[in-house]
């Protein structure tokens, strides 16, 4: 979880200000966390209620990303999601876009087994984005995150993801970055994001990878360090640090609880 939060920050400066290296400073001034880091925390808040239930109820998806927005009402949401926050009947609107993919993947290091991380993934998902490409853009993050910590190989990390959501992850991040633009649709960039991760040689490469083609920077390296913390053991300290620093009590007092329930 820590390392999708740290995705967010790191990118937060370059949404739609694309960077021209690789070798950019990880936390400039203005680093900040945005909608990924509170919804990401609003999952991760309710799996953590759940594991407290006494009756054995499932996460409450709904009523946290409800509760975590509306605390932190100007994280960057898009328009849609803003008129869900506000809403007096917050109802799915089959968006296809990537917003559930990046509050995803404290499901897929809760859960131990692949059945239940789809489930889950689609649960978190349909909330707002029912749509079949929302879905299945939560469940490749959530089940790449379950993959990478089961310490499957990144091939078979590629091949399930491809086999299973028809993403096309046999590129590289150098032959998509030239032709590449800003775009929040799932299908353009859940695919880019995992791809970031797949070509990275640790944590912080597959940071910037993300940030480093151009696209929606935050959500991108969001998707990614999720998966690069699943895969590499964790988030290097250095990073870790930073990225504590830039959050608000209430998420760093998430982060801890899921820690230590999950």
């Amino acid at each position: 979880m820590l390392g999708a939060i740290a995705g967010d920050i790191i990118g937060s400066t370059h949404e739609r200000k694309r960077a021209t290296t690789r070798r950019f400073a990880l936390f400039p001034t203005g680093s900040r966390f945005t909608d990924d880091t509170v919804l990401t925390a609003a999952v991760a808040s309710a799996l953590i209620d759940a594991r407290h239930s006494r009756n054995g109820a499932a996460p409450d998806y709904h009523s946290a990303v409800l509760a975590f927005a509306r605390q932190w009402p100007h994280a960057g949401y898009g328009g849609n999601f803003r008129k869900w926050i506000h809403s007096d009947n917050p109802r799915p609107y089959n968006s296809w876009g990537n917003g559930s993919a990046m509050r995803v993947s404290p499901i897929g290091f809760a859960f131990d087994d692949e059945a239940s991380v789809l489930r889950e993934a689609e649960r978190s998902a349909a909330i707002t984005h029912n749509h079949p490409e929302g879905i299945n853009a939560a469940q490749a993050v959530a089940l790449g995150v379950l993959l990478a910590r089961q310490r499957r190989s990144k091939d078979e990390i590629r091949a399930t993801l491809t086999d299973r959501f028809a993403y096309d992850l046999d590129r590289t991040v150098e032959s998509i970055r030239p032709t590449y633009q800003f775009e929040v649709s799932a299908q353009k960039s859940v695919p880019e994001a995992i791809v970031a991760f797949l070509d990275s040689s640790d944590f912080e490469s597959a940071v910037r990878n993300a940030v480093w083609l151009g696209g929606d920077a935050d959500t991108q390296a969001c998707i990614a360090g999720a998966l690069a913390e699943a895969y590499y053991s964790g988030v290097p300290t250095h990073i870790a640090t930073e990225t504590q620093r830039r959050l608000d009590p209430e998420i760093v007092r998430v982060l801890e609880l899921f820690n230590h329930v999950i």
